[in-house]
């Protein structure tokens, strides 16, 4: 059983993984555009493919007559579906954003709810003025819209910040837990809204001119979920005539141009999708890519396969 993981050695593979279970041989594989591939392509059963490497990792996997599991790096798993061949298990990593994701969205929170960005510019000139009161999350109604992971990583860390209220939102109800159709109806009393659910054809556009329009005045947006979830111009509109703030580790476009107004907008912080790249990342992928292995030698179900 051989598995070509993205170490150098087997030595490194196993200080981050731990032992290869009984059996499993090991292979490098890091990026193929710069490292030659394996000779043995015919004989790889499990194959994780590099972070951030893409599609290309599946360039000949015609040639993988032994292949079995596609291991990704990414919850995404959109663009390798129509490369996987018939009869291989294709998991994507599922979970291992959530704790980095939901600290980038209480940051972003935090950040645009005391003015840090305001101060944080004002630092260069070494310009000390208050900028009047701080806007506190304490005694406010929280609305997390995607209740997966990362939106339940997302409701531990507010708890302790003394909210009137915290509701979710997911895409089906459930127990305490809202279906999007009841949006409408929560968004007039929300003071923050927390986007954190999956881009798909039903939330593509979620958060257009007419939603945005019934949240409250002063209502902070906070999207650590995919940029297209908001129609930007909408938020730009409300964000210029100053009603609604933003705080936004993803944008629509992402890149966002050097020339977009969204930058200019007041009341508006901007992230360059980072939530998910954090050190805390790397131990959790470590920890299921460890756990499929053996999942695998033993025969088992694997985890997040999503075909």
């Amino acid at each position: 059983m051989l598995a070509w993981l993205p170490f150098e050695t087997r030595a490194e593979a196993e200080r981050a993984l731990g032992p290869l279970p009984e059996g499993v041989e090991f292979a490098p594989f890091l990026d193929p555009e710069d490292r030659p591939w394996p000779d043995s392509i015919a004989d790889v059963g499990f194959l994780v493919v590099p972070y951030l490497s893409g599609t290309s990792t599946l360039a000949r996997v015609a040639e993988m007559s032994s292949l079995q599991v596609i291991q990704l790096n990414l919850a995404g798993y959109d663009a390798f579906l129509d490369l996987v061949p018939d009869g291989v298990a294709l998991c994507n990593a599922a979970g291992v954003h959530d704790t980095g994701t939901a600290e980038m969205a209480l940051a972003l929170l935090l950040a645009q709810s005391r003015k840090l960005d305001l101060y944080a510019r004002r630092m260069p000139d070494g310009h000390w003025e208050r900028d009047g009161f701080g806007w506190s999350i304490a005694d406010r109604r929280a609305l997390i819209v995607g209740y997966g992971g990362i939106g339940k990583a997302i409701e531990r860390r507010l708890e302790p910040f003394e909210l009137a209220a915290i509701t979710k939102v997911a895409r089906t109800a459930r127990d305490d837990v809202h279906a999007f159709t009841d949006l409408d109806r929560l968004l007039p009393e929300a003071d923050i809204v927390l986007i954190a659910c999956p881009l798909t054809d039903e939330t593509a556009g979620m958060f257009d001119a007419r939603r945005l329009a019934l949240l409250p005045d002063g209502a902070i947006v906070v999207n650590v979920a995919r940029g297209p979830v908001v129609d930007t111009d909408a938020l730009l509109a409300e964000t210029s005539s100053g009603r609604l703030r933003a705080a936004l580790d993803v944008t629509d476009p992402e890149p966002l141009p050097q020339d977009h107004p969204l930058w200019h907008s007041p009341g508006v912080l901007i992230a360059p999708h980072t939530g998910g790249p954090a050190t805390s990342f790397w131990p959790r992928t470590n920890a299921l890519i460890a756990r499929q292995l053996a999942h695998w030698a033993k025969g088992e179900p694997l985890e997040n396969r999503v075909r």
